[in-house]
């Protein structure tokens, strides 16, 4: 055992005890949390403006502070843009996280001093509690690998700007920076095919234990691989032994991954955003990730059912249940204020508080009130690889309101395989019976001929590559939309149909 592996055990330890002290302590840990928030943004124009000295109790903060999105807080934010301090936060922010808005063009999510700090601390902890967990440290002597976007930053008023991503590759430890791989200027490349095949040029023939990133384009690095070694990855890099991946849910892409690897490497799933890190992975022989509760962030979650009504319920911590739908709303030292970040969780444990993504509130489909949402249709597209011998690349979900004359509407399934199932009708009809089984509503709707069974269009290989090229949306922090309420997607994807 090296030394550098046997002082990773060392800080392990010590930051599993340091945790476990406010795992247990929730409800006080995210109280002290609100309190310093609120002291700490009073003076800020926002505090001003939404009487934060005045605000003692959570029932307080709810009626001073609306739920807001980014355009609903963008006027705040672009004084922060223009250079104005104490806006939302002390002083100014280090650094703007540039991302792609929905309404507006660019989103400018701030980043301080303070938040940055967490951020950095959530992506080591994970691996330190990793460590802890299985007792393996030897991969911190070989190479490491994190597909992300360019590290290069403009400076806009005094502060820089970039993609998180880029940013978070400023904070790579000293010790760690010689293991770590591409090279700086690699990293910088910003064509995502160019920096892909410049990454395989790079690492074929390193010593990589470590590989991370969104798995969508992990399978493309692993690919390209392929294509040039001819060999397994696994085979490749024969030290390789963990995959660090969020953005998306891993299991539609696992048996994908295992046939690229060659065999079962273990994986810690990540809940980061430009707007904090909010959870991750602590356990190898349970699902669901820790919600970090002492990372300057204030939680709340409105029930998902609920959200759209003219006033939902705003619940904390102490109030949630297990196995429902809620909106996660955050406040963070980042001087983001009951901000709505788009993603919807459900808990899946109390003690301690464990979440999955569930999906995105605005992502779902619910053209006939099935309200189906994205953790149900990965489910479904789990279970049935599980009982094929399919592996499936990519997939989408969108409502089809208009069939042929004579047709009932359906669910289109939107398939890029790599290798299709042998038995494809009961390919489907273990995709349908499972997703009528998580969703009452979609088997009511088949149950009472209003909607007939999904029908399975399958799309080329690297057709949903092709697709995101010609939208401008090729890797980096890109992700194919799971499932839509609408054929925007649906149609765009038709120009990459598979030859029958």
């Amino acid at each position: 055992m090296s030394l550098k592996s046997f002082a990773a055990k060392i800080f392990a330890s010590s930051i599993v005890k340091k945790t476990a002290i406010w795992v247990n302590t929730p409800i006080e840990t995210q109280q002290r949390v609100f309190n310093h928030l609120l002291q700490k943004a009073a003076n800020t124009d926002f505090g001003k403006d939404h009487n934060f000295s005045k605000i003692k109790s959570h029932a307080d903060f709810t009626k001073h502070v609306p739920v807001r999105d980014y355009e609903e807080l963008k006027d705040y934010v672009e004084k922060v843009v223009d250079g104005q301090e104490d806006v939302l936060w002390p002083g100014k922010p280090l650094y703007f996280a540039k991302t792609s808005g929905t309404t507006s063009g660019a989103k400018y999510i701030p980043i301080t001093k303070e938040s940055i700090k967490h951020q950095v601390e959530a992506s080591r902890n994970a691996i330190l509690n990793y460590i802890h967990e299985t007792g393996n440290s030897s991969f911190v002597d070989g190479k490491m690998i994190f597909l992300q976007g360019s590290p290069e930053m403009e400076t806009k008023n005094g502060i820089q700007l970039g993609r998180l991503s880029g940013i978070s590759a400023h904070y790579v430890p000293n010790y760690l920076q010689k293991n770590r791989l591409p090279s700086w200027e690699t990293n910088c490349i910003e064509d995502w095919e160019t920096k892909v095949n410049q990454i395989v040029k790079e690492t074929a023939d390193q010593d990589m234990t470590i590989i991370a990133g969104i798995p969508s384009w992990v399978q493309m690095y692993f690919e390209k691989l392929h294509q040039e070694t001819g060999q397994k990855i696994g085979e490749l890099f024969k030290n390789l032994q963990l995959f660090i991946y969020g953005g998306v849910n891993y299991e539609p892409y696992r048996s994908k991954f295992e046939n690229l690897i060659g065999r079962r490497v273990d994986s810690i799933e990540l809940f980061p955003a430009s707007e904090g890190f909010f959870a991750y992975q602590d356990n190898q022989n349970e699902r669901g990730m820790l919600l970090l509760l002492n990372s300057g962030i204030f939680y709340e979650f409105i029930k998902a059912d609920e959200f759209f009504d003219k006033n939902p319920n705003r619940i904390t911590i102490k109030d949630v249940e297990l196995n429902v739908n809620y909106v996660l709303i955050i406040s963070t030292n980042a001087g983001l204020w009951a901000y709505n970040i788009g993603d919807t969780v459900q808990f899946i444990s109390l003690k301690p508080y464990k979440i999955i993504v569930s999906g995105r509130i605005k992502h779902f489909i619910s053209a006939f009130g099935e309200h189906v949402i994205a953790s149900e249709v990965e489910e479904a597209m789990r279970i049935a690889i599980a009982d094929s011998d399919a592996r499936v690349s990519e997939f989408t979900v969108a409502p089809q309101i208009t069939p042929n004359e004579g047709e009932l509407p359906f669910h289109e399934w939107l398939v890029e395989f790599e290798n299709p199932p042998s038995n494809e009708q009961k390919f489907v009809q273990t995709l349908d019976a499972s997703l009528q089984k998580q969703n009452s509503y979609y088997f009511d709707l088949i149950d009472g001929k209003v909607l007939q069974p999904l029908k399975l269009t399958k799309i080329k290989l690297g057709g949903f590559r092709e697709y995101m090229k010609s939208i401008g949306k090729l890797g980096g922090q890109n992700k194919v939309q799971r499932l839509s309420n609408d054929r925007k997607l649906a149609k765009g994807l038709q120009l990459f149909k598979a030859n029958e």
